[in-house]
């Protein structure tokens, strides 16, 4: 991934933003120089999502829709909605989804996870309609954490009133049954996933992201169905880096290569 600085004065005061790379350049977004940046988990996250051409996909917190437009890079005739609560970062998600040609396919609304259900199906976002949900939400807890004075980076990295509880919820609410709901986390954070998503989502599957052999893991991709009764499977899951820093061949499949995250193989 690459950036090129640009400099431009806008209404919602993002005034600075680079163009950064994914995918190996196959799509370019732009996103704020400073603050709060996707990079690889967005991109990982995109990859574990098991969507087919014709089904519907929402993306919660979409930031500048670096997740969204990885998927629907990858999975032609996928519609991807986004929620995104941000307006500054919808604007650019908006024009990001414009510039990469995925405008008709891809829309990200402003809005928050608490809504009623009602308000948003009004946005556009109807309840229980949707084959798949994925979210990388906030992973720091302002109780245990100082607050970034970068109001953009606290809104993404902090849970600021909401919790995983209140991003499952959502995406429960906003998933038809037999749907996927799957989320990128950090790996200390597993088990209160595990306690929100009990009740509501069956069939998990934990996923680790290792940073480099004989590395703990820093990150873990949770993905489960709604309603499903299935047992909890513990994968083998992936190692990001080889000794010498670069990127493991199987990251670089999905990282450069756009290829699905498949849970099974890696």
């Amino acid at each position: 991934m690459s950036g090129v600085a640009a400099r431009e004065t806008t209404s919602d005061t993002i005034e600075e933003t680079t163009e950064d790379g994914f995918l190996d350049g196959r799509i370019t977004l732009r996103q704020p120089a400073r603050g709060y940046r996707a990079g690889i988990d967005a991109v990982l996250l995109a990859a574990s999502v098991q969507a087919r051409s014709g089904e519907r996909a929402l993306e919660a917190g979409a930031g500048v829709g670096v997740a969204s437009a990885c998927l629907a890079a990858r999975v032609p005739g996928l519609e991807v909605d986004g929620l995104e609560l941000q307006p500054g970062m919808v604007a650019l998600a908006q024009e990001n989804m414009r510039r990469n040609g995925f405008a008709e396919r891809v829309s990200i609304i402003e809005g928050d996870i608490g809504m009623p259900a009602r308000d948003l199906a009004a946005l556009g976002l109807e309840p229980n309609s949707y084959h798949h949900v994925f979210a990388n939400p906030p992973f720091h807890d302002p109780a245990a954490s100082p607050v970034s004075p970068n109001e953009s980076k606290a809104k993404a990295h902090m849970t600021l009133g909401s919790d995983l509880e209140d991003w499952v919820r959502f995406a429960c609410v906003m998933a038809r049954p037999k749907a996927t709901v799957t989320f990128i986390h950090r790996a200390d954070a597993l088990a209160t996933l595990l306690a929100a998503l009990q009740g509501h989502v069956g069939g998990i599957e934990i996923f680790p992201l290792w940073p480099a052999l004989g590395k703990a893991a820093s990150r873990v991709i949770v993905r489960g169905v709604r309603g499903s009764r299935g047992p909890l499977l513990l994968r083998q899951g992936l190692v990001l880096h080889r000794k010498d820093g670069r990127f493991s061949e199987a990251a670089e499949a999905i990282l450069r290569g756009g290829e699905a995250l498949h849970f099974d193989r890696a």
